[in-house]
């Protein structure tokens, strides 16, 4: 049994989409669904159960020895997100407790991390996992800083030796691709431009409020979804590795390039204008991300990162245009 917290999410969709077309079965979903479309994100797949978080306690206390694995990719994820207690309830105690079941159970452990943890990049987005090296990153936000507490916790742990059999952090960049509607405002830039785009009207990128970036020239790791699967799914099937890993491209690109493929994706010539970033933004906002991919690589991954304007063709030809998004 594979159990994939936030599996009706946008990451945690395509992990279990990923997973079945690889032949894993008794795939368990942990998610609320609640009543908008995010049903919809999972609607093809072959689940043997739904649980809902709160009842994820009592349903692991029944199935011991039956759990191979926990994908936990289950947050709250919005970096606009003010309620700091209700953030670290779920990203960081839920985690724990997670992590402290799959040690005393014997399954492996994988979860989301978040490039947010790097704060505004003047230190580097190196995943070094030393104890120094964490002390060192200053988070910008709620969010970052939850995700960036637990990676530290899981410093502890690893140093005590209290660990699962396999265990893996993953600090995701941009993501972008299919099965993100649910998502509104916090979606990728790809989906808030296509429908604009579509439409033949231009679309309006944050302006630059540093002196160093042109208008949309904020650089970003746009990292594609298909991608993110590959490399947890290379997880599970290399058991020996472990530690907290950067899930990018190794290279930034701007929000200009990114606006640029999804019109050329449709066939258009881009239509670009720029508009203020909201004040509360200003001061957390990161200019610039770019993975440090070397310790995946040296862990022995062997996959190669989509080009963006690829990725973007993908996401936008064969999910946003087709009658049926959904992956």
């Amino acid at each position: 049994m594979i159990i994939v917290t936030g599996g009706a999410g946008f990451i945690g969709s395509n992990i279990l989409a990923g997973l079945e077309e690889r032949g894993h079965g008794d795939l368990v979903l942990v998610d609320r669904l609640r009543d908008g479309v995010k049903w919809r994100n999972v609607a093809k797949r072959d689940l043997a159960d739904i649980v809902a978080p709160e009842a994820l306690s009592a349903f692991l206390d029944g199935h011991r020895g039956e759990v191979s694995a926990i994908l936990h990719m289950g947050a709250i994820s919005a970096t606009t997100e003010r309620d700091a207690d209700r953030i670290i309830e779920n990203n960081f105690r839920l985690s724990r407790d997670l992590w402290l079941w799959c040690a005393a159970n014997g399954a492996r452990f994988v979860y989301a991390s978040s490039a947010a943890t790097y704060g505004d990049g003047a230190l580097g987005f190196d995943d070094d996992f030393s104890p120094a090296a964490l002390a060192r990153l200053r988070p910008l936000n709620a969010y970052g800083w939850s995700k960036h507490l637990f990676d530290r916790k899981v410093r502890h742990w690893v140093d005590s030796g209290s660990v699962p059999p396999q265990w893996a952090g993953l600090k995701f960049f941009n993501v972008y691709g299919p099965n993100e509607t649910h998502k509104g405002p916090q979606s990728s830039v790809v989906s808030q431009i296509h429908p604009v785009a579509r439409r033949g009207e231009s679309f309006a990128l944050f302006k630059s409020h540093d002196p160093r970036y042109a208008d949309g020239g904020q650089l970003r790791d746009f990292v594609w979804i298909g991608d993110v699967v590959d490399i947890i799914l290379w997880l599970l099937e290399t058991p020996k590795v472990s530690g907290l890993f950067n899930v990018g491209t190794g290279r930034a690109r701007s929000f200009a390039d990114l606006a640029a493929a999804v019109y050329r994706a449709l066939g258009a010539e881009p239509a670009l204008t720029y508009r203020d970033m909201p004040e509360a933004l200003r001061d957390k906002y990161q200019y610039f991300t770019q993975a440090e991919m070397g310790r995946l690589r040296a862990a022995g991954y062997p996959g190669q990162a989509t080009p963006l304007e690829e990725g973007v063709r993908r996401y936008v030809q064969d999910y946003l245009e087709q009658p049926d998004p959904f992956r």
